[in-house]
């Protein structure tokens, strides 16, 4: 046996048998007539070149002497490479050996004559068949079904036939498929059997040798995963039963060995069976795209069968068949191996066999070639295994942008959805397989919080988008918190696809103030977050901050004012104050530390007064402090609203406001005190203006109602008074 790589001999190699008397090509015809076979295992990447120790050409010797030239032809130029060996019988023959190749049968028997005469004259032994006597030697074929004529032998050899006289063995070759052979069952099995008889008439002695070449034509069957292949026990004649030694590609593998490398041989009526396994060591297998991906399975039985007839003589049978399972499935294995907590897809592809590579990956559509490259944030690692196959693990991150996400109110989860389609190929050549997987990972999802922190100057919100947050409205109270509300009400915003960053400004729309006191105030802002679709509200994050403040004043959106201010500016030198009070004299501080006060106070009440100008509207009141001094020193105190933001001032006498007022400390000086009179409606005209070091607007109680004044040259209950001022009627008396 010779083998050689197909890369040095190309797809269709050729051969040349050489002796001493020329060149000769080794056809296809030619090689099942003189005893050569050729198989190309492409699997293997190899040509394989079998020879009879019989076959035509071979020189006989010491040994047997082969030679062989090696064709091969590259831009149109033959190459000839030369090919030799001698090789020595391994064994001693048997009186009958049969060979069942895969494109012929040969048969050689022993030449000497069965009945021994004890002399020592030549008749005992075979002359040469192709001798100047030739002629005198015919064949005729033994066929049950019809009667054959006999031929001379070099008729016989015009017909396929060979017969030859070598080592002192007569050989018989033939083709299979011949006329003069038939096919038979034996025993369930088909077996292709060549009964040839020569004969020769030597004087008054005729000489007949018997030449049968049977062999069985099972060509296999798949079963559970064994490859099955069927003998007859009884070809030739056996005293007994026959014994069985068998392996693959030409070498026999032990008793002991066939148990352990899984090999099946049973005998099942006067039939012997041998099971392979599919995943025999020793076969070849090769993948096939055919509706998916498949496989089969290519051995080389090599078989031994011998037997032994009544007379103690021994036949020899060996066979090479080459068995091919059908198209078996392959499907490769997919598993999801996502862990949620890991933050990553993880599928593991496995059962790729070792002549198919992956080449590419789409990923939700977009494709990627393999290897990937480092730029991306995925990554596949191939692992390859024992038996021969391999697998890949793919790695993407929950949350990246190809990752398809979908919020799914059945599941109260977020959907991360990943379709892949793996492309393929088959080894050698370019035959794609696409191999399609989806993976879905449910994470729950819960409403956002936020981080806040607080500052002297307000409180930051800070929060790091998840991917699901397009979920849900932010909003303060019932306002959608966008870029303009918060420009609208004075904060400061940052929002991206990473992040949202909100500081609201102490004093700024949204605060609900409490604990309010001469040092300072607590200070709660809440951002409410809403189902997108229904707005309700899911949760909040409030955060409440203390604030340290020595002066205030806070003008609510449902009329109150409520103001902490140091007198100290206002006082004379080295003089305190005996009392403090506003417009209305019995409205006194909630609250005193030294000459810093505390008043909290509906618009409407407390003597204070009201203005109108052409946009707002502005309530004002008086802070007295009591000295020795005839002059009187204070604060005046200011509440400033728009009128576009007022729902209620005149019609229903109910204070309400969208926006919380502008507050002002205005120090004063009077030259009388102050005595309680009715609110008068005057033009204020402050000596100087102190802002304080706080605005905040409070949220204070509910609303009371306020007093209106007679508008000039209006009809109806105004009336116009001396002098043309305006004259003031109490429509509802002070609380």
């Amino acid at each position: 046996m010779i083998a050689v790589d197909l890369a040095a001999t190309g797809d269709v190699p050729r051969f040349e048998a050489v002796d001493g008397t020329g060149t000769y090509a080794i056809t296809e015809d030619y090689a099942a007539q003189c005893g050569y076979s050729i198989s190309i295992l492409s699997l293997l990447g190899l040509v394989e070149l079998r020879a009879s120790y019989f076959s035509c050409h071979t020189e006989k010797g010491a040994g047997f002497s082969f030679r062989f030239n090696l064709i091969t032809t590259y831009e149109g130029v033959d190459a000839y490479y030369a090919l030799n060996k001698t090789c020595s019988s391994p064994l001693p023959w048997s009186p009958r050996e049969v060979t069942c190749e895969v494109n012929y049968m040969e048969v050689s028997v022993r030449s000497e004559l069965p009945c021994q005469s004890g002399s020592s004259d030549d008749s005992s032994t075979l002359g040469p068949l192709y001798s100047p006597s030739t002629e005198v030697w015919q064949v005729t074929f033994q066929n049950p079904y019809q009667q054959l004529p006999p031929m001379n032998l070099s008729q016989a050899r015009q017909e396929g036939y060979i017969f030859d006289h070598v080592h002192d063995r007569i050989v018989f070759r033939t083709p299979y498929g011949q006329p003069e052979s038939y096919h038979t069952e034996v025993t369930g099995v088909p077996v292709e059997v060549v009964h040839a008889t020569v004969f020769s008439r030597q004087s008054w002695v005729v000489v007949m040798v018997d030449l049968i070449a049977a062999c069985s034509m099972d060509e296999g069957s798949y079963d559970s995963g064994y490859m099955i292949w069927g003998t007859p026990e009884a070809l030739y004649p056996s005293l007994g039963t026959t014994q069985i030694s068998f392996g693959l590609n030409g070498n026999l593998v032990e008793q002991a060995a066939v148990v352990q490398k899984g090999f099946i041989m049973e005998r099942y009526n006067s039939t012997v069976q041998i099971g392979i396994p599919y995943d025999a060591e020793g076969g070849y297998r090769k993948s096939f795209v055919s509706d998916g991906l498949s496989e089969f399975y290519i051995f080389n039985l090599y078989l031994k069968q011998t037997s032994v007839d009544e007379r103690h003589e021994e036949t020899v049978l060996w066979f090479h068949r080459t068995l091919v399972t059908p198209l078996l499935t392959s499907p490769l294995f997919t598993e999801d191996q996502t862990d949620v907590d890991d933050g990553t897809f993880s599928i593991h592809l496995g059962k790729v066999p070792r002549d198919v590579e992956l080449t590419s990956v789409q990923l939700n559509g977009q494709e990627f070639a393999v290897p990937f490259s480092d730029s991306i944030a995925y990554t596949l690692t191939e692992v390859r295994h024992s038996n021969k196959s391999h697998s890949y693990t793919l790695k993407v991150p929950l949350h990246d942008p190809i990752v398809i996400q979908e919020f799914s109110k059945e599941n109260a989860a977020m959907l991360h959805k990943l379709d892949m389609n793996y492309t393929l190929i088959v080894k050698p050549g370019d035959e794609p397989y696409y191999h399609t997987f989806s993976v879905t990972a449910r994470m729950a999802v819960s409403p956002p919080s936020f981080d806040v922190v607080c500052t002297e100057s307000g409180i930051d919100f800070k929060l790091a988008y998840r991917s699901f947050d397009y979920l849900w409205d932010f909003t303060i109270g019932s306002d959608r918190l966008t870029p303009v509300l918060a420009a609208n009400h004075g904060y400061t915003m940052s929002n991206d696809s990473q992040s949202l960053l909100l500081s609201v400004p102490l004093f700024t729309h949204g605060y609900k103030y409490k604990d309010i006191g001469l040092n300072g105030f607590l200070g709660p802002f809440s951002i409410l977050v809403r189902d997108r679709e229904t707005a309700d509200i899911l949760t909040s994050t409030t955060k409440t901050c203390l604030f340290n403040a020595t002066e205030f004043i806070m003008c609510s959106t449902n009329g109150w004012m409520t103001v902490v201010v140091d007198l100290s500016v206002v006082l004379p030198s080295g003089e305190m104050p005996t009392r403090f009070h506003l417009l209305n004299n019995l409205c006194v501080p909630k609250a005193v530390d030294g000459t810093r006060v505390l008043f909290s106070f509906p618009l409407h009440s407390c003597g204070s007064t009201v203005k109108l100008a052409k946009e707002n509207v502005t309530y004002q009141n008086k802070i007295y402090l009591d000295t020795s001094e005839t002059a009187v020193e204070g604060m005046t105190v200011q509440c400033t609203y728009p009128l576009v933001g007022l729902h209620r001032l005149f019609s229903i006498h109910k204070f309400e406001s969208d926006k919380e007022g502008v507050g002002s400390i205005i120090p004063f000086v009077e030259t009388t005190k102050a005595t309680m009179t009715p609110a008068k409606m005057t033009t204020i005209a402050p000596q100087r203006t102190r802002s304080p070091s706080l605005h905040l607007p409070p949220s204070y109680p509910t609303a009371r109602y306020i007093k209106v004044y007679r508008v000039h040259n209006k009809p109806g209950q105004f009336s116009k008074g001396p002098k043309g001022k305006l004259q003031v009627k109490t429509l509802l008396r002070y609380a």
